[in-house]
């Protein structure tokens, strides 16, 4: 007999949970319980039995889809909830391709590229192209190629649209739509998506075979989804497409946490839902069962400021709780020292754990200052955004073993893997194979198996060690399919030699990358007996599947749990903390000089601020420094202009006497000058997002007016300091400027990005 889970809900609640017919919109304020009403709400689909098969639920973490599916196993039984179709819109997309890839031209064991595998990919063709890594930089390149996937603007399209050519060329890369055409066609060679892919494809998919859109619109009779202010477009118009049959679509999210814009997620999309669904049902969750009432009443104030919203009033029962303390440094390392000895003094008077604080920033380089300042106080820590556990070296090296076992075709997992541990084969063999690999159309992999067919190109020695290589791939292949996840990772640990290499190792590295292999291991295990309990498949592939797919956040050690967290703001997005620590809060750093100048920049980095404050339960602390180092020099700073946002009553100023935002003296310095003021900006040009429906290729790249500016100005530069114009040329939006910076030299600059300030 099932509880009566209902009772569990306040009334706002509750209605967003009954009403399970047609579209609906819940918006879900910062600390509302949004997971549990979306739980509750497949809960209450299952009591009207209706099939868990048929409710399609996506997230965008595996840490979210797992936590909802343990509630529900837990409320109903894990014998109905296993069938739920409950992800990240990746892992279920890739689900839906493997199924249905074939009819695109992929076999259903296809790999997944990560984001280093792509940029490694990249890599190599600029280098085959023979191009410049300092003009055409690989990580710049991916970043463009994603991009464009997520606006649906598949290769060809891109080499098609001139205005994307035009804007290539004046950014010194006209081979953009090349190396574009090259890398999808060398992933499809290598039976590889990355993972815009997973989206782009399900969307062609869609296109292109109507008849799979409609099975799968019949199949998904409910359709929730988590964080719907994150959605992008691609993801956009994949819901939007699947929902047209039923209309029974719950979009979950905040409009006041949107702040993903620089991955292509768009905030039109909840805004506008009204608009796509003229008939839906609006609920506000507006109870923060998270923080103080301070808390949330500065939070209001913050959002307040945003004209681009769906407004709504938060408030909280909890105690009334202390005020935001406002901590001024007189420089950067200062603050750091002021926040560290604060989390140490509070640890121990109110007998806290490491683990209730955190201290956010807006960009990963002030991290140094707060990881110099708590080892000195002997503070363990953890930084949330460095290297993952699935990107360190030893276990992308087992992993690309497991993919060549899986997809022989993986180029990338073949370079990986071909000499490691060392056999003697070289780059330049390498390098010929791929060439064959072009020259013949076919795989590297076939290249290799047939390497003995290609006389005069290898000595009789290198074709030895190839043979050797591929007939140990071809022996981890037997009984694949027969054989469950942890057997069989651990036959190619052992039988590939890198078990045993890193444990004859000696130095602290090496046990360390022994120990890491073993929890992987270990992992993998755990992997095999749940799915093995859960009737699921316990294979490598569906292991490999699955971790592909995984997140920093999926993959948190008990080790790492009593630990402050330094992460940032960005980061800090669904996590919560008693006590958080908001530094650098100045402008010109926060909000960020990029979005000072434009309205609808400066709104996201607004939301960015009530996310940080919102992350606190008990109470949070705001930090900023008068002084700070930037390009190696001590520059003055002042107050962000968010902090004057906040009613002062919620506020308190230990350090100032009481009194707001009071300067010490200080030097004078060369950019007091125009510091004053904001940079004014405006953001590089993005693809125009294409019709929905049809999908058509992209329009015009935006530019920006170049008319303010005039030979003679004198103008001020981030980077480069004061300067002169020397010479302007080209019509917008290429127009150039050429600036003298005295003893930094000449420099040619494009208008649209060069975030020039006149004087």
């Amino acid at each position: 007999m099932i509880r009566n889970y209902l009772d569990d809900l306040n009334e706002a609640q509750r209605q967003a949970v009954i009403n399970t017919e047609g579209p609906a919109l819940v918006i879900a304020g910062a600390g509302s319980g949004k997971t549990r009403v979306l739980t509750y709400r497949i809960v209450h689909l299952l009591q009207k039995n209706i099939p868990a098969n048929r409710i399609l639920a996506l997230t965008f973490t595996n840490k979210a889809a797992k936590e909802m599916k343990d509630r529900i196993s837990a409320i109903v039984s894990p014998d109905i909830a296993r069938y739920l179709w409950m992800g990240t819109f990746h892992s279920i997309f890739a689900r839906i391709l493997r199924a249905e890839g074939s009819r695109l031209g992929y076999k259903s064991n296809f790999t997944i590229y990560d984001a280093s595998d792509s940029k490694s990919l990249v890599r190599t063709i600029i280098k085959e192209m023979n191009l410049d890594d300092n003009i055409y930089k690989p990580g710049v390149i991916s970043a463009r190629i994603s991009t464009a996937k997520n606006d649906l603007v598949t290769a060809n399209m891109y080499a098609s649209d001139a205005s994307m050519q035009a804007y290539d060329k004046s950014s010194r890369m006209p081979l953009l739509s090349d190396i574009y055409k090259a890398y999808t066609a060398r992933c499809f060679k290598a039976n590889a998506m990355d993972f815009d892919d997973l989206l782009l494809n399900t969307n062609i998919l869609f296109r292109d075979f109507p008849e799979v859109l409609a099975a799968y619109q019949d199949k998904f009779r409910y359709i929730l989804v988590d964080e719907y202010q994150d959605t992008n477009f691609s993801q956009y118009l994949i819901v939007r497409k699947l929902s047209a049959a039923h209309r029974n679509i719950c979009v979950v999210g905040d409009d006041a946490q949107s702040i993903y814009s620089f991955r292509g997620a768009r905030i039109e999309n909840i805004l506008e839902f009204k608009n796509d669904y003229s008939d839906y049902r609006l609920f506000k969750l507006e109870q923060n069962y998270r923080s103080t009432q301070t808390i949330v009443n500065a939070a209001n104030a913050i959002i307040a400021n945003n004209e681009g919203q769906i407004h709504k009033k938060v408030f909280s029962e909890n105690e009334q709780g202390e005020k935001i303390q406002v901590m001024q440094a007189l420089t950067d390392t200062e603050e750091g020292i002021n926040i560290s000895s604060d989390i140490f003094d509070k640890r121990y008077s109110r007998q806290l754990k490491w683990s209730d604080f955190a201290i956010l920033y807006r960009t990963n380089a002030q991290s140094r200052i707060f990881e110099e300042t708590l080892r000195r106080r002997n503070i363990p820590y953890k930084i949330y955004g460095g290297l993952s556990f699935y990107e360190r070296k030893e276990i992308k090296d087992i992993l690309a073993y497991f993919r060549m076992v899986i997809n022989p075709e993986d180029e990338e997992a073949l370079k990986r893997t071909i000499n490691y541990p060392k056999r003697g084969i070289g780059d330049t063999s390498v390098d010929k194979l791929a060439d064959l690999s072009s020259l013949n159309n076919i795989s590297v992999w076939q290249v290799a198996m047939g390497i003995a067919g290609y006389p005069g190109h290898f000595n009789q020695g290198t074709v030895k060690k190839i043979t050797v290589y591929t007939d140990l791939i071809n022996s981890f292949r037997l009984n694949l399919s027969e054989t469950d996840a942890y057997s069989k990772a651990r036959e190619i640990a052992m039988g590939s030699g890198i078990m045993k290499e890193l444990r004859e190792g000696k130095s602290p590295e090496e046990v360390s990358r022994y120990e890491n292999l073993e929890e992987l291991l270990n992992g993998i295990k755990i992997f095999t007996e749940a799915a093995e309990t859960n009737g699921e498949p316990s294979t490598l592939e569906a292991y490999l599947a699955n971790v592909a797919l995984l997140t920093d956040q999926d993959n948190e050690k008990d080790e790492d749990r009593d630990k402050v967290t330094l992460m940032t703001m960005h980061s800090a997005k669904g996590l919560e903390f008693k006590y958080v620590y908001i530094a650098g809060m100045e402008d010109n750093l926060f909000p960020s000089p990029l979005s000072a100048g434009n309205p609808r920049e400066l709104e996201e980095e607004r939301r960015l601020f009530y996310v940080a404050v919102t992350r606190a339960g008990k109470m949070a602390t705001l930090s900023y420094a008068l002084n700070r180092y930037k390009w190696g020099n001590l520059e003055h700073s002042g107050p962000s202009r968010f902090l004057k946002e906040i009613d002062q009553k919620f506020l308190e100023f230990p350090q100032t006497g009481g009194k707001p935002f009071t300067p010490k003296s200080q030097p004078e310095t060369k950019s007091q000058s125009f510091r004053e003021e904001p940079f004014h900006y405006k953001a590089p040009p993005r693809y125009k997002k294409i019709p929905v429906p049809p999908v058509t290729a992209a329009s015009t790249l935006s530019g920006s007016d170049s008319a303010d500016y005039m030979e003679g100005d004198a103008v001020v530069h981030e980077r480069f300091g004061t300067g002169t114009i020397v010479s302007i040329e080209g019509a917008a939006p290429n127009t150039t400027a050429t600036v003298d910076f005295g003893e930094n030299g000449s420099k040619k600059l494009l208008l649209r990005f060069a975030k020039l300030k006149k004087l």
